[in-house]
């Protein structure tokens, strides 16, 4: 069974103002457990966490290896005071502040960094992403900061422009990155580096109601269409749901990825297992403190 390679397990797949209220004065550790419990029976052995702001990625980590679990995370993103990320980590101001996030997050056991370079895309409008995405200049100095601590940087972006400044910034994957064009996909497979596409937390959407439709199909099959030319192009293409987002709960969101990254790939199997099986290995080798 593959890993799991963007998740959060302080989320529960239903509703972002639930789990905050269930971990918000004290990681529930039962919850905790209960889901390593539902990952470990899976037959998923491996996650790679996108981190939280209420501790509890970071106890998940502790514990995870009583389940047989290789449990990689940030301890929290970081983001950009008045840009995207609040929900997930904590912010900074100044480059200053930057350094001293990521000194915290390497004493509290951080195996790697995740920065909030973008917003998120809007399911109610097709080419819309929301917020401001950092500048080209910012991107360059926050991954030069994190490398030089040792730390392989996972940033979550979308935008055309803002994936390829984060591209040429030195980032080591790219979580979602909506609307991408040829020219970003080509640079991503020049350089190496992985792409963890989450298609199923826009793809699980179809038929909710919950966002326009007509938007919805169209990004999904906007990202499925960009994970079919990735495979063509020799993309590191990793497997991660962004489980425990809302229509993605642990454990069956990654099959529900699998099943789209299949799509993507025709059908082919074979090539898509030697795919993921690759990157995988990338994300566990790259992922780490060095």
């Amino acid at each position: 069974m593959f890993g799991e390679c963007h998740a959060h397990i302080f989320m529960n797949g239903r509703s972002y103002k639930e789990a905050v209220e269930r971990h918000k004065n004290g990681v529930d550790q039962q919850a905790v457990k209960e889901c390593l419990r539902q990952y470990r029976d899976a037959g998923i052995s491996f996650i790679r966490e996108g981190g939280d702001r209420y501790g509890v990625s970071s106890y998940a980590a502790k514990i995870a290896k009583d389940y047989g679990i290789d449990y990689r995370s940030p301890v929290f993103a970081i983001h950009k005071k008045g840009c995207y990320g609040g929900i997930v980590g904590l912010e900074y101001e100044t480059l200053s502040d930057f350094s001293v996030l990521v000194k915290k997050a390497a004493e509290e056991g951080a195996d790697f960094i995740k920065i909030m370079f973008a917003g998120l895309l809007d399911f109610d409008v097709y080419g819309r992403v929301t917020g401001t995405a950092l500048s080209f200049s910012e991107m360059k100095e926050l991954v030069h900061i994190c490398h030089e601590e040792g730390f392989a940087v996972m940033v979550h972006i979308n935008g055309a422009e803002a994936v390829r400044n984060a591209l040429i910034s030195g980032a080591d994957s790219i979580e979602h990155g909506g609307y991408m064009t040829d020219e970003e996909l080509s640079r991503m497979a020049r350089l190496g580096t992985i792409w963890v596409p989450t298609v199923s937390p826009v793809g699980n959407l179809r038929g909710t109601g919950r966002f326009d439709e007509a938007a919805v199909e169209a990004i999904t099959a906007m990202q499925l269409a960009n994970v079919k030319r990735a495979l063509a192009l020799g993309v590191s293409v990793a497997l991660g749901s962004d489980a425990g987002a809302v229509g993605v709960p642990h454990c069956s969101g990654l099959m529900d990825e699998y099943q789209y990254m299949l799509e993507a790939a025709d059908g082919d199997k074979e090539m898509l297992d030697r795919v993921l099986a690759a990157s995988e290995k990338q994300v566990k080798e790259r992922f780490r403190r060095h």
